[in-house]
């Protein structure tokens, strides 16, 4: 299983590693942190040197209940990030955390070789023809409501029917505009209670019946920290753990805060293969 990333073929049947770059003031665990081009460089530097294959940079910020910003500043805040990735890292590979077309766009433009899109193309409907167009690899992510609103009372019949026929039909609707390169983020927290989660983490593997390669974003969440009653800082071996059975469960693509912690989760799990 091989994605195409701006003539780079990346095999991701051997599970890879995606390092979290968040140019946000709020987000949950690391918002306010990469603030100048200093240190944005040097956590892209480690993050690299540790073994990430895609580095994902988003200046919106999804926590629940986030403040929602303008284009404009979307716009604003990570194209000079991605211009100044490319310059000092020539070879690096950029997924762009939005759901706008627009930024999408520009940013590709810009030099960033994937689309992460939280809302699955629900948020914008000119996403799914804008990557089409540009035949960048695309994930597509699960979530119920917006980041406003998602955790107020998400309910479903059945989570994960739910989530398998809505990847099914967005894929349907990808594959007839022609883009094959496609990703699924099931979108643990994104419209789902610490029960949703945990259910979806155990029947990983049925999502594999879809055919695409798999990321899982369990990073320092609060399905995690509010179980173990920690904060996300405190939450690194909990991320490991829930990594290790996401790996078990069939993700093959981990995205992460700490680099280093889950591709040594990844070497592990490749020697029982």
């Amino acid at each position: 299983m091989t994605i195409n990333c701006k003539g780079n073929l990346i095999d991701v049947s051997s599970p890879k590693v995606m390092g979290i770059l968040n140019i946000t003031p709020d987000s949950f665990f690391d918002g306010g942190k990469f603030q100048n081009e200093k240190e944005v460089l040097l956590q892209t530097e480690k993050m690299l040197f540790e073994g990430a294959t895609f580095i994902d940079v988003g200046a919106y910020s999804s926590r629940p209940g986030a403040q929602h910003i303008s284009e404009a500043e979307e716009l604003k805040r990570i194209v000079p990030v991605i211009e100044l990735l490319i310059k000092n890292f020539p070879e690096i590979i950029i997924s762009v955390d939005t759901f706008r077309s627009k930024i999408a766009q520009e940013t590709v433009d810009a030099g960033a070789a994937i689309i992460n899109d939280i809302s699955g193309g629900k948020m914008d409907a000119k996403m799914f023809e804008t990557v089409a167009d540009l035949q960048v690899p695309y994930i597509l992510m699960h979530m119920l409501g917006t980041p406003q609103n998602m955790q107020q009372n998400p309910v479903y019949k059945n989570v994960i029917q739910e989530i398998i026929s809505f990847f099914a039909e967005q894929i349907f609707k990808l594959h007839q505009l022609k883009l094959n390169d496609i990703i699924i983020d099931v979108g643990f927290g994104f419209g789902k209670t610490n029960q949703h989660n945990f259910e979806i983490l155990k029947n990983l593997s049925l999502f594999k019946s879809l055919d695409t390669p798999i990321l899982a974003g369990i990073s320092r969440k609060s399905m995690l920290y509010k179980t173990l009653d920690i904060s996300a800082q405190e939450a690194l071996n909990a991320t490991t753990s829930a990594n290790t059975i996401a790996l078990l469960n069939g993700a093959t693509i981990l995205r992460v805060h700490d680099v280093k912690e889950a591709i040594e989760a990844v070497k592990i799990v490749e020697q029982l293969n």
